[in-house]
């Protein structure tokens, strides 16, 4: 194994330590990681959920939430339909207590059974025939065009949220929320699908609480500039900027009428941060008989931002933390518009610990669906997970129990490796309404009951999953050679359908190549994709869609489903399109990326304040892998249940010893170290837990003896 640390510039690391206030160690896995633009330092240093992004930058955002307002109001049945994985059943479980908890009358309502994914017509047909009015799509719903049609007819509308890759062709929903929509102005693609519900969620509060939702207000601004001023204003609707103006005017040279300011600012309520002071300098531009009726907002915002009391906007934006992670100038009228919206934020009270409770089920969503861990999914995770271990919600608070995590702090290896698989059995086993059930259930018996029965359903997963891999693995083998080495494919009956995902993705990791698993039904088939980094799905997926029933998914995870008759024909289009394959070849001698060197007296436990700083951990963003030299084995044992395959260590630090766990290296136990041996270590370091003791213990990645001492 090749080791290989960077180099980074010392100026840049001493650059970043000083501009973002971090220890040098920090600085320097930033830099080397490539983490150098302030917006992207931002979400690794901070944690608040203020820095998350503003959902009415959504598209259809505001005629979704108008649309929940009027369904609310007028009493309408509300039908809310999701998808049978994680981030389905948390999206589902999320919007229908939110909005049952608003009075509103709701059910809701997932593929069960051998149901296909997404909406279906007869769940639209039998929706209608209850005299329900309103479907809001979660987690699916942006390729159901023909079941959104058939609603439109039966006069339902439909809320579509979702997160994945739209078709060309889109839904007739009445409005489309999903931030990879064509010129999407979101500035963040890669939500889960309960991260869009969120969104929606969050707007909906807003709208309630609010008085400015749905009205616009101009922050205006003048500053001196050469012979004269420039005028800013920003128009904001729901806490976003809508449009921006900027007027340079020399006075006595021109009238206001001349400018494009009294068609900007018609209609609106205008705010300053000095409103005396803007109405004196729109006179001296314009001539006294100009009077501009300014609200002066500085002395509400200081209420609620104290630090801001007696200080200009020029003074504030040297404080100012927009400033701090911008890579351009920020003007005054930018720290006016951050400081109106912390006002806002404050005043109105938006982040409750409702929204801590909702933050842990996006958090499942988002482990779940292999978000990336950047931008505000960073937040969305630290907040989720600090909530989860502090008081988790109910539902998954019975979880938690049944699987002994419970009064623990939660982890993302905790979520990714046992909370989320548990409820994922409940869809591979056909009953993922038992999970949304688990997540809304008020009586605690009842909740102990549905937790158990996900524990068992993740049990009986196991085995069929094991099972299965047998069938599997030499199919897959055999078709190798059909599709030239680019494609694995293991198909039959005797593949249950809720392994299929997970078998896929097993190939994937086996055979390196993309990798398709397919289970057979009476009349329907229904199949598994996953990808290797650099092949995106979408363009093969796209060669055989008019065979599909339905299909959709990731650049790299997807499904589909397809009539058994057509089954042959879709094999013949697997081998053509399998041609068109191409991604980089794994190289022979695997790279082991190293984020910083670390000299023995750096490994105290001091050193989590470093590690938990680079939290959540995942796709990404992989954990931190270090290295040190000279470490002394000052002690060995062999681990295995059946057979001694792996090895504990003690390494000798000085100060400090440290347990080390190196999988799968009992054999190079005498060949490639011993006893005493002075060793050079590649490792990541985690808390172990047993029997509710914390334990820091290093995980190795790699291990040679040194060549100096």
């Amino acid at each position: 194994m090749k080791w290989e640390k960077k180099d980074i510039s010392q100026e840049l690391v001493k650059d970043l330590s000083a501009k973002y206030g971090c220890d040098f160690l920090t600085a320097s896995i930033l830099a080397r990681r490539g983490i150098t633009r302030g917006e992207d330092i931002r979400y690794f240093l901070e944690a608040d959920p203020r820095h998350l992004r503003n959902p009415f930058d959504l598209p259809g955002m505001e005629d979704a939430v108008d649309r929940i307002l009027a369904a609310k109001e007028e009493g309408e049945k509300t039908l809310i339909f999701g998808d049978r994985d994680v981030d389905g059943v948390t999206s589902t479980a999320l919007i229908a207590g939110v909005l049952t908890r608003l009075g509103m009358d709701v059910t809701w309502r997932i593929p069960v059974g051998d149901e296909p994914y997404g909406l279906s017509i007869p769940a639209v047909e039998e929706f209608a025939a209850a005299d329900g009015t309103l479907i809001i799509t979660v987690d699916c719903g942006i390729s159901n065009i023909a079941e959104i049609a058939r609603a439109n007819e039966l006069q339902v509308d439909v809320i579509v949220t979702d997160h994945h890759n739209p078709p060309e062709q889109l839904p007739s929903a009445l409005t489309i929320v999903n931030p990879k929509l064509p010129g999407s102005a979101y500035p963040f693609k890669d939500l889960c699908g309960c991260g869009v519900a969120y969104k929606l969620v969050s707007a909906l509060r807003f709208a309630l609480k609010s008085e400015l939702y749905g009205q616009s207000v101009c922050l205006l601004n003048t500053r001196p500039a050469e012979n004269g001023y420039i005028i800013e204003i920003a128009k904001m609707r729901n806490l976003a900027v809508i449009d921006r103006l900027a007027e340079t005017v020399v006075p006595g040279t021109a009238r206001i009428s001349e400018t494009r300011l009294p068609e900007f600012l018609e209609g609106q309520q205008i705010l300053g941060w000095d409103g005396s002071l803007q109405k004196k300098t729109f006179a001296n531009i314009f001539g006294g008989s100009v009077d501009i009726q300014v609200m002066d907002i500085a002395q509400e915002i200081r209420k609620e931002i104290p630090h801001a009391a007696g200080k200009s906007l020029l003074q504030l934006r040297e404080l100012s933390r927009l400033a701090k992670y911008s890579s351009e100038a920020i003007s005054e009228l930018d720290v006016f518009i951050s400081l109106f919206v912390s006002f806002i934020q404050r005043r109105e009270r938006l982040f409750t610990p409702e929204d801590a409770e909702d933050l842990q089920l996006v958090s499942l969503g988002t482990l779940a669906d292999i978000m990336p861990l950047k931008d505000e999914n960073r937040i969305i995770l630290r907040s989720g997970l600090a909530a989860l271990t502090e008081k988790p919600r109910p539902g998954v608070s019975d979880l938690l129990f049944k699987l002994g995590l419970a009064g623990r702090r939660i982890g993302t290896m905790d979520v990714s490796w046992q909370v989320c698989p548990a409820i994922n059995a409940a869809g591979r086993m056909g009953s993922p309404d038992k999970a949304v059930a688990l997540l809304l259930e008020e009586d605690m018996t009842v909740r102990d009951r549905l937790a158990g029965d996900l524990v068992a359903m993740n049990e009986e997963r196991k085995k069929l999953g094991g099972d299965a891999w047998t069938i599997i693995e030499p199919l897959a083998e055999k078709s190798l050679k059909i599709f030239g080495g680019k494609l694995t494919l293991a198909y039959g009956a005797e593949i249950y359908r809720g392994v299929t995902g997970l078998m896929a993705n097993r190939l994937l990791n086996r055979f390196k190549v993309p990798s398709i698993v397919v289970s057979f039904g009476e009349t329907v088939l229904t199949g598994s994709m996953r990808s290797v980094k650099g092949f995106d799905l979408r363009p093969l997926l796209e060669q055989c869609a008019d065979l599909f029933i339905d299909w959709g998914g990731h650049n790299y995870a997807a499904g589909f489903s397809v009539e058994k008759k057509q089954w042959e024909r879709f094999l013949e289009r697997l081998k053509t399109a399998a041609q068109t394959i191409g991604f980089a070849e794994t190289e022979l001698e695997e790279t082991l990326f190293i984020d910083a060197e670390l000299p023995q007296s750096y490994l105290t436990p001091d050193i989590f304040k470093v590690i938990d700083g680079f939290e959540p951990y995942g796709e990404e963003n992989e954990p931190l892998t270090f290295m040190t030299r000279n470490l002394k084995v000052a002690d060995i044992m062999f681990m295995g249940k059946t057979e001694a395959k792996h090895v504990k260590l003690t390494l000798d630090a000085g100060k400090h010893k440290w347990p080390a766990v190196y999988w799968q290296a009992a054999e190079k136990v005498k060949k490639d170290f011993d006893m005493n041996d002075l060793v050079d270590v590649a490792f990541k370091i985690s808390r172990n837990w047993f029997n509710g003791v914390e334990t820091p213990q290093m995980i190795i990645t790699d291990l040679r003896r040194s060549k100096t001492a």
